[in-house]
């Protein structure tokens, strides 16, 4: 079983949970950028959560599926719609041999994530599907999708999720906002939060900063009140992750993103929760964020209800299952 791609989307790459236990060697984690919907389309389809999704960006590809295969489709709303027939979100969908899904016009979010049952038949790098490119290697070939590829489909195992038809999700929305104002991303204070002026500590947590075009899977730059630290200082380089905030000399914060390098050397103002790197994940360029400072224990204890819903979820579709 194979998909044929006839035109590949603006950045289409296969990812999954990230390249771990490698960092000591330089080599980065990178994996899905919003990793509750990679998830929940492995989920639906039946995958295990660590199997690879095409993430797309943006503008998504024409892909022409050559045998019968169940898909789901999470993240951003991106139109999907074979012929003139719209594509649900957040649920299972059966094409047939010769279906060709699409994307259309961008309506909210930035990053889809597309699941096929038996996930996708690539080699794993050092454990891992999950696409590096720009160290060329991982996913299907080391890069994004072009058109003319061939990627195929791999058997769904004995045992794995059965799928389900429900008239709609058995769980809430999860609204991404499209433009401006959107709730606060948490994030709790660096190990260098004590050195930066009062004034930038007043500015990080109280002012918004602008998502600006300079940005991808590494790192988002943002532009605002410039935060400026009390001493100059000089650092040896540090372990960050996914999520850390530095500052460099300019003063304007860069959070790490997905494919983020393993060591810096700016001092880190500032950590987001795990659990908004899913709608870091989903802004745009021009979007305004806001950030709020919570305690190492309350990111904890968010990070415990998000994975207690995603288990209300896994529950509530293996019922829905059983009652199809």
């Amino acid at each position: 079983m194979t998909i044929r791609v006839i035109k590949p989307g603006a950045l289409s790459t296969l990812q999954d949970l990230g390249r771990v236990g490698y960092q000591r060697y330089g080599v980065i984690v990178d994996g899905a950028m919003d990793e509750w919907a990679h998830r929940l389309a492995n989920l639906l389809v039946g995958n295990p959560e660590t199997e690879a999704t095409l993430e797309i960006t943006l503008i998504g590809p024409r892909l022409a599926f050559e045998a019968t295969a169940v898909i789901a489709i999470c993240g951003a709303d991106l139109s999907p719609h074979i012929g003139d027939r719209e594509v649900p979100m957040e649920r299972p969908v059966v094409l047939r041999p010769g279906n060709v899904l699409e994307f259309g016009r961008r309506r909210a979010g930035c990053r889809a994530y597309l699941a096929v049952r038996g996930g996708y038949d690539v080699a794993p790098v050092m454990g891992s599907k999950s696409t590096y490119l720009r160290g060329g290697f991982g996913g299907y070939q080391g890069r994004a999708l072009r058109a003319g590829d061939v990627v195929g489909i791999g058997a769904a195992k004995s045992g794995d999720g059965a799928l389900f038809a429900a008239p709609s999700p058995p769980w809430p929305s999860r609204a991404i906002a499209t433009a401006g104002r959107q709730p606060p991303i948490r994030v709790v204070e660096g190990a260098q939060w004590p050195l930066f002026s009062d004034d930038a500590q007043r500015a990080f947590a109280n002012t918004e900063f602008k998502l600006t075009p300079h940005s991808d899977r590494m790192g988002y730059r943002l532009e605002g009140t410039k935060l400026v630290l009390r001493d100059p200082i000089e650092m040896i380089s540090e372990g960050v992750s996914f999520g850390t905030i530095q500052v460099p000399p300019d003063g304007n914060p860069i959070i790490l993103m997905a494919d983020c390098q393993t060591t810096g050397g700016y001092p880190k103002i500032a950590q987001v929760a795990s659990v908004d790197l899913p709608v870091l994940a989903q802004m745009m360029p021009g979007q305004t964020m806001r950030f709020e400072l919570i305690s190492l224990d309350v990111a904890q204890r968010l990070y415990l209800d998000r994975e207690r819903e995603f288990r209300r979820i896994r529950e509530s579709t293996a019922q829905c299952s059983r009652e199809s």
